[in-house]
């Protein structure tokens, strides 16, 4: 009776004691990482809109210059905003070597799949994603282009793909995804590498 007694007790011990037992975060601040700039406030999903709203107030197109990338340098993780400050400084090689021909990378919106850009967007909540300790978050994105005075809109999807940094969430890529024929397809990454 006793040995029943223990073999009954000891599994639902065990399982109590796991409930108490400290969890480690998948990773700690200091291995991720850090962000050269101040945070914008916010969870991934709140960063992206923000990216958003502001790349829509400055509605610049194209591989932003210096002071426009400087503007948005808070948003962007070390690695895409390198790669951004690589792409300007060859393009204003390519157009001083030859001037009558158009630039490696285009001069649309490089931030969506469409050439004008948006000019509506809700990115999708994070919370619907599991795992709280991710290092990085792809997010859905509904995007919209509405010209003045049109009857119907440009509506689409892309999905921006959310880093950490230390403390911060930054934008790292963006996978175009674009259903029409003449949309931008890859990454912004995959563009800004081909230039």
């Amino acid at each position: 009776m006793k040995n029943n007694v223990i073999a009954a007790v000891l599994p639902l011990a065990l399982l109590l004691s796991a409930c108490t037992t400290p969890v480690e975060p998948a990773f700690k601040a200091n291995e991720n990482g850090s962000h050269a700039t101040a945070c914008v406030a916010g969870g991934p999903d709140a960063v992206a809109q923000q990216f958003y709203d502001f790349r829509i107030q400055q509605r610049s197109n194209g591989v932003p210059d210096s002071a426009t990338l400087a503007a948005y340098r808070p948003y962007l993780s070390q690695a895409l905003y390198e790669a951004l400050r690589h792409a300007y400084q060859d393009r204003r090689v390519d157009v001083a070597a030859t001037p009558n021909e158009k630039p490696g990378v285009g001069d649309g919106d490089l931030f969506s799949s469409l050439f004008d850009g948006p000019t509506q967007v809700a990115v999708a909540d994070a919370s619907t994603i599991p795992n709280r300790d991710a290092r990085n978050i792809p997010l859905r994105v509904n995007l919209v282009n509405q010209k003045p005075g049109a009857e119907s809109a440009t509506q689409w999807q892309d999905e921006i793909l959310m880093v950490r940094e230390g403390e911060c969430w930054t934008v790292d890529d963006i996978r175009y995804l674009g259903p029409w024929e003449f949309a931008s397809s890859g990454t912004l990454r995959q563009v800004l590498e081909r230039r």
